[in-house]
């Protein structure tokens, strides 16, 4: 409740995030006068807001009816504005509207509300901030988590944070006005669909995803205690599987998952990913954690030659020192094949918790894409997540090839061993 220019509260559903800035608008807007007779002049923010059935006016429409405030107190609703005393002044915006060049006539404002904003770029969150330069300004953040690159998380819950933030986690346990149809729908979530409870209802970061492909394997893998802390056995071969990028600012990022094939078990150990940087990057970082015998399982394209530098990763990699194998290509249906290795096999699958806390957040949002009106599958969704789950997949198909290949020689009369070894 101090003066502060950053305020955020983050957390779950029903616990009264929205109801307590839209009354503290309320409060902050009928004490602005002051002495000096200047209203306040707020704006209400969301990213993207293409109506105002998406902003915060309805509620904070409500709050006014519900403290008997109106007209007689300087209060009076607009169809796109609600006017404060003191000729005050709070509007509804989305943030990616303004331009550099527009986001000026916001000069003069001291109150910036951003609901959900767990949406808000990085680009717009710089657009604002140094627009709230009047005496006394504040930004206030409410959102639930999504993710930890996510620029408000970065800002207020990072290593590194504005001066004087005032960041607090708010959750259902913290509501004294939590109603009985609430709890109610809580403790449905928590029987019905309990691996999205944590991130609904506590606030966590989303870790698996409604849809997701693995989203019953990540949350049987966290049950049976096969998420937990992984050594590498000093005896058995490291391996290093990679979704091979580009570099630029646009390219796709390059991931890499470290693991052993022990027994029956894939044990993995560790995750990288970097998007834009070279392959000198990818094996700095191989190196520096230990992993510079590691043997490279590359897909298809490990071993096609660039067009410009006439080079492939595949000879890249022999020339850093590093053993190297090329899946086959796989033809069409690759995608799906790599799916239904992967969930064959997440019954065997032990990870790091600590070590691989970002692959399993791409892993729990790796999708299909939907035809809605038909309910049909069209297959993988190209996003973030498809580099970490294309070389997750990639990892179970190189554990399974050798007994593939070893079947097929049976098949063929001469039986050999595997070409993946130990």
């Amino acid at each position: 409740m101090e003066p502060a220019r950053d305020k955020g509260a983050h957390g779950g559903r029903g616990s009264g995030k929205s109801h307590f800035f839209a009354s503290m608008m309320i409060e902050e807007c009928l004490a602005a006068p002051g002495e000096i007779g200047e209203g306040m002049r707020a704006l209400c923010i969301r990213e993207i807001q293409k109506d105002l059935s998406q902003s915060a006016k309805a509620l904070i429409e409500a709050k006014l009816g519900s403290f008997g405030i109106g007209e007689a107190d300087g209060f009076k609703v607009f169809r796109d504005v609600i006017q404060t005393p003191g000729d005050g002044v709070i509007i509804f915006k989305g943030m990616n509207d303004y331009s550099a060049d527009s986001v000026k006539s916001l000069e003069g404002f001291r109150r910036a509300w951003w609901e959900e904003a767990h949406t808000a770029t990085a680009r717009s969150i710089s657009l604002l901030r140094p627009t709230m330069r009047a005496s006394g300004a504040q930004m206030w953040w409410s959102w639930n988590p999504q993710r930890k690159v996510d620029p408000v998380d970065v800002m207020l819950r990072g290593p590194e944070r504005p001066t004087g933030a005032a960041v607090i986690q708010a959750n259902w346990r913290d509501n004294p006005w939590f109603t009985p149809e609430l709890e109610q729908e809580r403790l449905d979530c928590l029987r019905m669909t309990a691996d999205q409870y944590p991130h609904i209802w506590d606030g966590d970061y989303a870790s698996v995803h409604v849809g997701a492909y693995y989203a019953a394997s990540l949350t049987a893998m966290r049950d049976e205690g096969r998420l937990c802390r992984v050594a590498a056995d000093p005896l058995m071969a490291i391996r290093a599987v990679w979704d091979i990028g580009g570099t630029g600012a646009k390219a796709d990022a390059t991931s890499i998952w470290i693991c052993q094939f022990v027994g029956r078990e894939i044990r993995v150990l560790d995750y990288y990913e970097a998007q834009g940087q070279p392959l000198a990057t990818h094996v700095a970082w191989l190196r520096d954690h230990g992993y510079g015998s590691a043997l490279c399982v590359l897909p298809h394209d490990g071993g096609t030659h660039d067009k410009v530098f006439d080079a492939s990763y595949e000879g890249a990699l022999r020339q850093a020192g590093f053993e190297v194998v090329v899946v086959a290509n796989q033809g069409r249906g690759a995608a799906m094949a790599r799916i239904e290795a992967a969930r064959r096999l997440f019954p065997m699958i032990w990870m790091d918790e600590a070590k691989t806390e970002a692959g399993r957040e791409a892993l729990g949002a790796y999708h299909a894409r939907k035809d809605d009106a038909r309910g049909i599958d069209l297959g993988p969704e190209h996003d973030w997540s498809s580099h970490a789950a294309d070389a997750f997949g990639l990892m179970c198909v190189a554990y399974e090839e050798p007994k593939a290949k070893r079947k097929k020689e049976r098949q063929g009369g001469h039986a050999r061993g595997g070409w993946m070894g130990a």
